[in-house]
């Protein structure tokens, strides 16, 4: 299976989890704007990632690359998905050298480290070095990741919208000859949860673990705490999502599928379902999708997956910014560092060597944009959705040639979520929210997975919630949004 195809799955499932990712790059001796000329300036540049053994050799090549066309050579450092929130805090706080990082809005988190100095702010440096990314990024991509009307970092160019699916094991839905086209709310995935329990006691009909939350159709102040407003909105209110009808209905049908046995019983203490989909034992969840993800997740898991709407494509914050590139405060090269990620971003040959590694070690062209792995690439394994322009990258063999000119069109069919480009200030409320937060851990999972009766169990959370003081965040939040749209009508 290629690094690819494992990458873009983790990329999705990552957006289930919301684990981490990021790059880095550090200060060298002198700065040349005539590239080659004097000796070129090292970046140090920070990324997300399981530590890959080949970094250094692959960097080794991209740094020739790299230093005849703009004068720097590259030091990547990888941090394991982890581990690197933290490991960057501590860096940005401590001043340590580095000149490239990676960001996002679920790992090292794009908007507070913003708003903490973390990040240059970039409006100038992209006009003069990255006229590449401007042509080549949706504008949404860069609308939608200013932080009060500036930008601190380049979003990956990849999949703008999110969509939610259902994702179907397709062994049982062959064998048991079920019709998933019907399919479309939770209610309506009732039938078929009901015959796979009925007649597979060793499968789970119906895979979710605590990090999971139903979907219902609001736009999250802060992504997985309970305010939000409508997807269809007219007033722009921000309500306490666990007093909507949706919500309630939607903890209703959950806690009626635990108790009938589809929902694993101990799901609100589960970490994920990775073990479970390597057995193959399962039948239904839910993902995000992007064109083409069944390919992916089907090459990933060793085995057919299949999948069916569940929600609008949607452009989202946490979706603009799921992968992005910042240039640190504290470099010293901040013209050769966006000077570097304009070439990455508009550059194949460069692209595709940070991405496969080195042709013909740990891959080989089977076309013009067509690659296979090589056995070495498993000791360069990268996530691709991390790195960059996503749609620079070669396909692999099983893909179809139209792959790129989809992703295209999904985007361009998103539709922007009404919260797009507001970003809460949490400054005033940071005991409020960390309360509630502590709430949270309390009773979310169990709620979410349907494990405690929400009839007795959602007033008590609720109750620990305003206690918290959530009504007060609600109320600075709403203050906010009401300014932005003043500002932005």
């Amino acid at each position: 299976m290629g690094s690819k195809t494992k990458s873009f799955t983790m990329a999705l499932s990552l957006l289930l989890v919301m684990s981490i990712v990021l790059s880095a790059c550090g200060g060298g001796k002198n700065e040349s704007s005539e590239g080659t000329a004097e000796k070129p300036v090292e970046l140090i540049w920070y990324t997300i990632g399981t530590p890959q053994k080949d970094v250094n050799k692959v960097m080794e090549e991209v740094s020739k690359y790299t230093a005849e066309k703009i004068g720097v050579t590259i030091k990547m450092n990888m941090i394991d998905w982890g581990d690197y929130s933290q490991k960057l805090q501590v860096m940005t706080a401590s001043g340590e050298a580095v000149d490239i990082m990676f960001t996002s809005s679920w790992a090292f988190d794009y908007v507070q480290s913003a708003r903490k100095g973390a990040f240059m702010q970039v409006d100038d440096l992209l006009k003069e070095h990255g006229q590449g990314i401007i042509d080549t990024l949706d504008p949404a991509f860069l609308e939608g990741s200013k932080i009060d009307g500036h930008n601190y970092g380049i979003p990956a160019n990849k999949e703008l919208p999110a969509q939610e699916v259902w994702r179907f094991n397709k062994q049982f839905v062959d064998k048991y000859k079920l019709d998933t086209s019907k399919v479309y709310t939770l209610e309506s995935l009732e039938p078929l949860l009901k015959t796979i329990k009925e007649n597979e006691p060793d499968v789970y009909p119906f895979a979710v673990d605590k990090n999971q939350m139903p979907y219902v159709p609001y736009d999250y102040v802060i992504e997985k705490l309970p305010m939000a407003v409508s997807l269809d909105t007219t007033d722009y209110k921000i309500v306490n999502v666990l007093d909507t009808p949706e919500m309630k209905q939607i903890l209703n049908t959950m806690h009626k599928y635990y108790k009938a046995g589809y929902i694993p019983t101990e799901a609100a203490t589960m970490d994920s379902m990775t073990d479970v989909q390597t057995t193959g034992k399962w039948f239904a969840d839910r993902a995000t999708s992007q064109p083409f993800a069944d390919n992916l997740w089907s090459a990933s898991y060793g085995y057919p997956v299949v999948s069916t709407p569940a929600s609008d494509a949607l452009i989202y914050n946490w979706s603009v910014m799921g992968s992005m590139q910042a240039i640190s405060a504290n470099s010293k090269y901040p013209e050769k560092a966006m000077e570097f990620l304009n070439l990455l971003n508009t550059d194949p040959v460069l692209r595709n060597m940070v991405d496969s590694g080195i042709e013909d070690v740990h891959y080989k062209k089977a076309g013009d944009n067509v690659m296979e792995n090589l056995d070495e690439s498993k000791n360069y394994d990268m996530p691709t959705f991390s790195l960059g322009n996503v749609m620079l990258t070669y396909l692999n063999t099983t893909d179809p040639t139209n792959k790129w000119e989809e992703f295209q069109k999904f985007n361009d069919a998103g539709v922007e979520a009404p919260l797009l480009g507001f970003n809460f200030d949490t400054s005033k409320v940071t005991t409020e929210i960390a309360s509630v937060n502590n709430v949270k851990e309390e009773y979310w999972a169990a709620l979410m997975t349907g494990t405690v009766d929400p009839e007795t169990y959602l007033a008590r959370a609720n109750e620990k919630f305003k206690a918290a003081g959530l009504d007060k965040i609600m109320a600075e939040a709403q203050r906010q949004l009401d300014e932005w749209r003043a500002a932005n009508k």
